[in-house]
């Protein structure tokens, strides 16, 4: 079985280094992107097995990331997880709307998050 790839997008450099850590100390390998501008041109550069992204970012954010990858002919149906400090009903409906899979609010639980991305990307702990 290969090993799950991830594309983390996320302004906060902290939060990449923290779910880059996370991911990869489970054997999930984590390709980041500062941006949802960046995030987008890293997305069809290979298959990612989830997207995670923030919401608010400058140059793109998370809505249009999320609409750029359900618009996209590679890999639409890829799972896409928002990971945010926001967390009212008018995001959270915003974002499934666009066709978001997940939501976690910030701060994440470490091992809650491995979960949810071997859970959405089909896979369980192994």
């Amino acid at each position: 079985m290969s090993k799950l790839c991830v594309l983390a997008i996320d302004d906060s450099l902290t939060i990449r280094r923290l779910v880059s850590h996370t991911l990869n100390d489970a054997g999930i390998e984590v390709v980041t992107a500062c941006d949802g501008v960046e995030g987008l041109e890293k997305f069809p550069t290979r298959r990612f097995d989830t997207v995670i992204t923030d919401i608010n970012m400058p140059n793109l954010d998370g809505f249009g990331v999320i609409e750029g990858i359900r618009t996209a002919k590679q890999n639409r149906r890829v799972p896409v997880l928002v990971l945010t400090t926001e967390s009212s009903g008018a995001f959270r409906d915003r974002a499934r709307s666009l066709g978001a899979t997940g939501w976690i609010v910030k701060p994440f639980d470490e091992a809650a998050l491995v979960d949810t991305v071997r859970m959405v990307a089909g896979r369980r702990r192994s």
